[in-house]
């Protein structure tokens, strides 16, 4: 409980003047208590100090609350995650939006902050273990109030009648982890930035504004385009490595339970099950697209961006969902609707150390071949360290599964629902064929593998779709004639 000490005397007189509490006020005679955090007036209109001394002081003295820092929804209908990683230990002082732990659900990592100023005091969940959605996570004690002496400022009052008590919560600066870490790389404080948000929310553009205005330098429109590109790889015969840490052979069998993105695999192989899938098979001659992307590597290089074959084949992909709208659709449970998709959210699927994990690229359609290449690599760097959000891994309606990565040449695709279609490429594999003239030229072949469902999609609607995506690879400037 907060008292305040009157230096000097007090009489009543007509004048009116304010009380204004910087965090508790408690007066002498009637008794108002104020919730912490927050600014508080008060106006007497015949209360009149006689001393020069114009101020009174309040002393402060909270015990700490050890509050429950539960699991929230983190969306998408995810009822219990994994733990993977804590931040902290118990002892440990956290501030708001520090780190807490990461979890992993069947659908993507999430990073778990906390929403506390305190100290931690239990952790109820090992690493492995299961944590579910509204059950305690962490206990937190808050931070106790220090005894202080603060000021209380006497000001004029506007009116006689006005007697207000009025709350104002605490200034607190209102910015996600992301844009605090912008600012923290900047070496900029977040107290000097005006928010242009709601509530005074600090966005990314303001971080960016306040930047360009103290140096005068304009900062590249997205993180993304910071990836330093690896390397180029030596054209030298590769061999097959060894997994890094082979499993130790005891002679038991041993159990583990299906979690992580293996449990969300179980659950789309299941469904995809039920879909009546339709096989077309062909090879493109990517001769011209070969010569086209080493023309461009530079160019990317130098932009920062490294640039396979995948933004083109993504590109290539969308011109022909423009033309066959039903590849890029859903049909619902009940077999009675179509919805056709206004996004090109194309998914690539992925082979990670967690598993099988399939990012898509958002808004293909308006996006040139240098931007989708910026945004693979941005989801490639973030799958291989298990960061991938929700959001990149959810939404999808085309998919492409670059096999010959690995090193296969054909595959049998296996549509991923609510999808209708999927296309699976081989390795790109120099092979002798004819010219027009019945020549022999060095080609650069890649097999494609197409799965589509049967229920809404016939053969020839799939063939012409791979025969116009085709057409755009074997040719690459025919696409310049439909890029909008």
């Amino acid at each position: 409980m907060a008292a305040a000490r009157v230096l000097g005397t007090w009489s009543w007189s007509r004048s009116a003047v304010r009380l204004v509490c910087v965090r508790y006020f408690q007066t002498c005679n009637n008794v108002h208590v104020l919730q912490p955090k927050c600014v508080c007036s008060f106006s007497y209109p015949l209360l009149k100090h006689n001393q020069p001394h114009r101020s009174l002081r309040t002393a402060a003295v909270l015990q700490g609350q050890v509050v429950q820092f539960k699991l929230s929804d983190i969306g998408e209908g995810i009822r219990e995650v994994t733990i993977k990683e804590w931040y902290v230990k118990e002892g440990d002082t956290v501030s708001q939006f520090d780190s807490i732990c990461e979890v992993q659900s069947d659908k993507a990592s999430v990073t778990i902050t906390s929403r506390y100023d305190g100290v931690i005091k239990k952790l109820y969940y090992n690493l492995d273990d299961i944590a579910y959605v509204g059950k305690p996570l962490i206990d937190i004690e808050t931070e106790a109030l220090k005894d202080s002496e603060e000021d209380v400022v006497e000001t004029p009052a506007v009116s006689h009648e006005e007697h207000t008590h009025q709350e104002i919560k605490g200034q607190k600066t209102l910015a996600t982890p992301a844009v605090r870490r912008l600012a923290m790389e900047n070496n900029i404080k977040l107290s000097e930035v005006v928010g242009s948000g709601k509530d005074g929310r600090i966005l990314k553009e303001d971080i960016l504004n306040f930047l360009e205005k103290q140096t005068g330098a304009i900062l590249p429109p997205s993180p993304k385009a910071e990836i330093t590109p690896p390397p180029p790889q030596p054209k030298d015969r590769t061999f097959p490595m060894p997994i890094s840490k082979p499993p130790v052979f005891t002679g038991k069998d041993r159990t583990e339970p299906v979690t992580g993105f293996q449990k969300a695999m179980v659950k789309t192989m299941s469904a995809a099950l039920k879909i009546p899938h339709f096989g077309y098979c062909d090879e493109v001659d990517l001769t011209e697209l070969v010569k086209l992307r080493e023309e461009l590597k530079p160019v990317a290089l130098a932009r920062g961006i490294k640039l396979s074959f995948m933004p083109f084949f993504l590109k290539a992909a969308s011109l022909g969902l423009l033309q066959f709208p039903i590849l890029n659709a859903s049909l619902d449970e009940n077999c009675q609707n179509v919805t056709y998709k206004a996004s090109h959210n194309i998914g690539i699927a992925m082979d990670t150390e967690l598993g099988l994990i399939v990012p898509n690229v958002k808004n293909v359609q308006v996006r040139s071949v240098f931007e989708i290449a910026m945004e693979l690599n941005r989801l490639q760097k973030l799958g291989s360290s298990g960061q991938l959000s929700t959001a990149d891994l959810t939404g999808g309606t085309f998919t492409l599964s670059n096999i010959g990565s690995i090193g296969g040449t054909y595959a049998k695709p296996v549509i991923l629902p609510p999808e209708v279609a999927i296309g699976a490429l081989g390795a790109i594999k120099a092979l002798p064929r004819f010219d027009q003239k019945g020549d022999v030229y060095k080609a650069q072949i890649m097999n494609v593998s197409w799965s589509a469902d049967h229920r809404i999609i016939d053969g020839a609607t799939m063939s012409r779709f791979s025969n116009l995506w085709k057409s755009y690879l074997e040719n690459p400037a025919f696409m310049l004639l439909d890029l909008k």
